[in-house]
């Protein structure tokens, strides 16, 4: 069986409150890209993962597609598998592709052997696994609270605008990303912000991230100005970063840029 688990770009990130367990409460909305991986399985005597478009060194166990496989190994009678991971999505790039591959892999394995699990069941399976990874199970925008694991569905469409993404040769740790910041209450909250339109994000909606990850990697502050300048509506990186995407209503020209990932896509739906 085959599926092609996509990313998610954040639109907006505020950084409201530090935990006493180290985590920090957050807001952001998730919406869902068109930029996919493929995965696949086939039943097995031996659980084995090729992975492609990455180096892959890791133990297999300690990847998030077999995770999903040995929890729902606890609870129901599944063989082992062969599996098949192609990746598209960048690593340490704010678009969520393992969180992606998790969500997608527990859907594929609940279709194909029939497991008959809710949507419900499946966000509480996979949401062990990673505070963003239940997102991807309806895979629709929400407005995302908590850690980035309480959801809200919110009425937003990019229909008909064009996404770039460009993912440059540098790689931001989520650790890295959060020792530069300072949690604050916004004044106005994003849910509110992102109903206003597109136009107006630019002075109003804002990733709390850039200001400590732009002072450390200049380049990344150029791309989000090198999208501005070529007739963005809205610019920002994405997440923790190291991705910048900008949302345009005509297609821009990137073949001149030397990055790990270069996309551009019009949104469908």
């Amino acid at each position: 069986m085959i599926c092609f688990p996509n990313a998610k770009i954040n639109i907006g990130l505020n950084i409201v409150s530090r935990l006493p367990n180290g985590y920090h409460n957050i807001e952001t909305v998730f919406y869902p890209i068109p930029l996919c991986d493929v995965l696949e399985f086939v039943p097995s005597q031996k659980t084995s993962l090729y992975v492609e478009g990455v180096d892959f060194t890791e133990d297999v166990e300690n990847n998030l597609v077999v995770k999903v496989l040995r929890l729902l190994q606890k609870d129901f009678l599944l063989p082992e598998l062969e599996i098949f991971l192609q990746k598209k999505i960048p690593v340490g790039a704010g678009l969520g592709g393992g969180s992606s591959d998790a969500a997608f892999m527990l859907k594929m394995l609940n279709q194909f052997f029939g497991l008959k699990l809710s949507v419900e069941q499946m966000e509480c399976y996979v949401s062990k696994l990673g505070a963003d990874c239940a997102f991807f199970i309806k895979n629709k925008p929400v407005f995302a609270t908590g850690i980035g694991n309480i959801f809200k569905e919110i009425d937003l469409s990019l229909k008909g605008f064009y996404l770039a993404l460009i993912k440059p040769k540098i790689f931001v740790s989520t650790k890295e990303a959060y020792l530069n910041v300072f949690p604050q209450q916004p004044n106005f909250s994003l849910i509110d912000l992102i109903k206003q339109p597109i136009s107006s994000w630019q002075k109003n909606i804002v990733n709390d991230f850039e200001r400590g990850i732009f002072n450390l990697y200049p380049q990344i502050a150029e791309l989000k100005e090198f999208f501005y300048q070529n007739g963005a509506i809205y610019a920002s990186m994405s997440g923790s970063g190291s991705s910048v995407y900008g949302i345009f209503s005509k297609k821009p020209d990137l073949k001149s840029m030397d990055c790990e990932l270069c996309f551009c896509e019009k949104i469908s739906d």
